[in-house]
């Protein structure tokens, strides 16, 4: 359709109103279907704007001709200008809605991936971090081509196009050289994606803070603390530096207790106290377990390590702070003797000593 005299407004308008009204009707038959399609109701959510903006650019592209605004040689060259932003802004438009698109479509995925539980969990995982990294990708190589394609709209740009091609050796090395961290921090973005090294919600140790991978992008991560911080970290600092991943091949974790006591304490008593403690104890996870002397102090205390095992490691820190308070609320109940005591020899203390001992 071509709009040629300046009387065609009122075509102009029905056709923007027309595909503006059949957008508008198209989104409320996906929010109904979306109450049982995760599909439509992810589309609806991220698309309806965008397709807005495409029903109105196209329409009016459309609808709009080189003689609707006159037909004096002035008012042509306008309207030329008006057709070539047009077609920038249908470009632009275009761009929008499709990613907009490819990322309600991987959204339903997403969805998916978030409820699978168990051993399961650590595949969704690092399935989630690869498409949320190539997903982002992909809108950035899209929009570069829909950059190109703005710019050789216009006839000016076009007939550069020789002389930059010619200078693009000499350019790229240089912005080589000056995006060289940005670049680096891109491929350790898909290196840290790729190989599994890290994923979303892995609980990490890193700078001495522990905490979960909350945003993993192409350029940085974002560490949620276990106080409610954001640690933020380039994505190459965890390809160049050492760090703990406590769910690399799985969530399962042990907990870690040690208790100095006295040496008159009855080991093999608080070993089954132990035990029927944890078994009582639902973060426990029914499978690891010891109480041993590990070792004995130069102060003169001896040492005792609890071990046990939880399902993950907030789990562990609860689990291990717990055992913890039971350990000391039972030898101060039940063997105030075993509290740590130090003991200082002195020359009273060394003679009563030797008259008590007995003689051959």
């Amino acid at each position: 359709m071509s709009v040629q005299s300046p009387a065609d407004w009122p075509v102009l308008a029905i056709s923007v109103a027309g595909s503006l009204l059949l957008v508008e009707l198209l989104r409320r038959v996906l929010s109904r279907i979306g109450r049982k399609w995760a599909l439509a109701r992810h589309l609806v959510e991220r698309c309806t704007w965008a397709a807005f903006a495409v029903a109105f650019v196209v329409a009016f592209n459309l609808a709009f001709g080189p003689g609707l605004l006159g037909q004096a040689p002035a008012e042509r060259s306008t309207a030329s200008t008006v057709e070539l932003v047009l077609g920038v802004l249908t470009i632009g438009a275009v761009t929008w809605l499709l990613i907009q698109a490819t990322y309600a479509l991987t959204d339903v995925v997403l969805d998916r991936l978030v409820l699978i539980e168990g051993e399961h969990n650590r595949r969704a995982r690092r399935i989630m971090t690869q498409i949320a990294l190539v997903r982002r990708v992909a809108a950035a190589v899209v929009i570069v081509v829909a950059v190109g394609a703005m710019l050789f709209s216009f006839p000016g740009v076009r007939a550069l196009g020789a002389g930059l091609l010619a200078s693009a050796g000499i350019a790229g090395a240089v912005v080589g050289i000056a995006a060289q961290p940005t670049i680096g921090n891109v491929l350790a973005g898909l290196q840290l994606a790729f190989s599994d090294a890290l994923r979303l919600d892995d609980v990490v140790v890193v700078e001495d803070e522990w905490g979960r991978i909350e945003e993993l992008t192409l350029t940085f991560v974002v560490l949620r603390l276990w106080d409610e911080r954001r640690l933020v970290l380039p994505v190459s600092y965890f390809t160049q530096t050492p760090f703990e991943n406590w769910t690399r091949h799985g969530s399962r974790v042990l907990a870690v207790v040690f208790l100095r006591v006295d040496w008159s304490v009855p080991v093999r008593e608080l070993r089954e106290a132990l035990y029927d403690y944890l078994r009582r104890n639902p973060l426990w996870d029914q499978t690891d377990w010891t109480l041993q002397v590990t070792d004995v102090l130069p102060n003169g205390l001896v040492e005792l390590r609890a071990l046990m095992s939880a399902a993950d490691s907030p789990s562990a820190w609860d689990l291990k702070c717990d055992v913890r308070e039971f350990l000391v609320e039972y030898v101060r109940v039940n063997h105030p003797e075993s509290l740590p005591r130090f003991r200082v020899e002195t020359p009273e203390s060394r003679a009563a000593a030797a008259r008590e001992a007995p003689r051959p």
